[in-house]
């Protein structure tokens, strides 16, 4: 049975809660973090992306980029519950529902199709249904593959929605640039483009072998079958159920020791206040690092103790950076979770000797931060690079 793959995408998801609840800021540029002298930015909205201005920027190059731009905290818990409302609704299609983040998944309906008609009408009740239960919009890709799917949804945002049917790849792949390519960052352009291959219809016209020549053994089989549409990877759902993180793909790659850390400071703040929150600690502590062109790994740390305090996350995954990562290697998408998860009720071991452990501060120093940022937003309070 042929598949049907959807790739969903809120557009501009945090900028357009703002603005959904700031009218006054409607068309204007408003940019969501980034406040500080070591703020980076979580999402702008298109009217800053005009400017330049991307997620993951530090925030003195996009104050710099859009002076004028309306730069607001993150308001994780609300993004958090908005996000909860949009992936019931893609469950109501089908149960193979994968989460790239709290504003992305991926959906096979291929077997829905019977119950709720064709990919494109699918893709246009969710559209709708987003919009009317969180007066928000979504883009959707519709494909065979999961590849395409995702290239799809990106091409007519805001609300888009393309589908390429099967069998229509290639010539649906063919005038977009190579930057489309899946693992095709800054340098990997600058080699397709010293080849003279532009488009992805450029790439296309080169053999297996002649790739594999120019790219490695790896890398060139892996272009010449994406830039044909084949991806053979299935939706899968839910990976890690048990599990509280955030994550990042940075515009261009980043080979910046400071500002990765930088980033991992701030995925780990919202990973520990998405745990107290939750009444939840985690056990282990997940980084995941993404290297052009496509190499993507996870490493992860066992604690002595759960924990649900940001700094004690940022140690653990800033441990794990600097073990995995060679210094200056680049870097295109990098995230942090918790996982093994316990409920703040549950027993835990004592710590036989004091100081010992995790070095956890003390629950009312974490609920006064919690307090504070409830109150005046994300970046009232926060935490400098050790």
């Amino acid at each position: 049975m042929a598949r049907t793959i959807l790739h969903c995408d809120l557009d501009a998801f945090y900028a357009a809660v703002e603005q959904r609840d700031h009218p006054e800021w409607r068309g204007k540029p408003v940019i969501v973090g980034g406040l500080g002298r070591r703020g980076v930015v979580a999402t702008a909205s298109y009217e800053a992306r005009k400017f330049g201005v991307r997620s993951a920027m530090p925030g003195s190059i996009a104050h710099r980029l859009c002076p004028h731009g309306i730069f607001v905290s993150p308001r994780m818990a609300l993004y958090a519950r908005i996000s909860r409302e949009v992936f019931d609704v893609l469950e109501s299609f089908t149960p193979l529902v994968e989460p790239l983040s709290l504003d992305e998944a991926f959906l096979d309906v291929s077997a829905s199709r019977a119950l709720h008609g064709d990919g494109a009408a699918i893709a246009a009740r969710i559209q709708r249904l987003v919009t009317e239960r969180t007066q928000l919009t979504i883009s959707v890709g519709v494909a065979a593959t999961k590849y395409v799917a995702k290239v799809a949804s990106d091409l007519r945002k805001p609300k888009g929605l393309v589908v390429v049917p099967e069998g229509e790849e290639i010539s649906f792949l063919a005038p977009l640039p190579v930057a489309r390519l899946w693992g095709a960052g800054k340098v990997t352009q600058e080699r397709f483009a010293a080849l003279g291959l532009r488009t992805i219809g450029d790439v296309q016209r080169l053999s297996e072998d002649e790739l594999r020549r120019n790219f490695g053994e790896s890398a060139g089989p892996h272009y010449f079958r994406l830039c044909r549409g084949i991806d053979a990877r299935d939706v899968v759902p839910d990976r890690d159920a048990r599990s509280i993180g955030h994550e990042t793909t940075f515009h261009e790659d980043v080979a910046d020791d400071e500002r990765l850390r930088r980033v991992v400071l701030e995925l780990s703040e919202g990973v520990g206040t998405r745990l107290r929150r939750e009444g939840a600690r985690a056990g282990t502590i997940r980084l995941k690092l993404r290297y052009p062109p496509f190499t993507t790994l996870t490493r992860q740390k066992a604690l002595a103790r759960p924990t649900h305090d940001e700094l004690v996350v940022y140690r653990a995954a800033l441990d794990l950076l600097e073990r995995v990562r060679p210094p200056g290697k680049p870097v295109r998408l990098i995230g942090v979770a918790g996982s093994d998860l316990r409920s703040d009720g549950d027993p835990v071991q004592p710590e036989l000797f004091a100081g010992a452990g995790t070095d956890e501060r003390p629950a009312a120093v974490l609920r006064a931060i919690d307090a504070i940022r409830s109150r005046f937003g994300r970046d009232a309070i926060g935490h400098g690079l050790e």
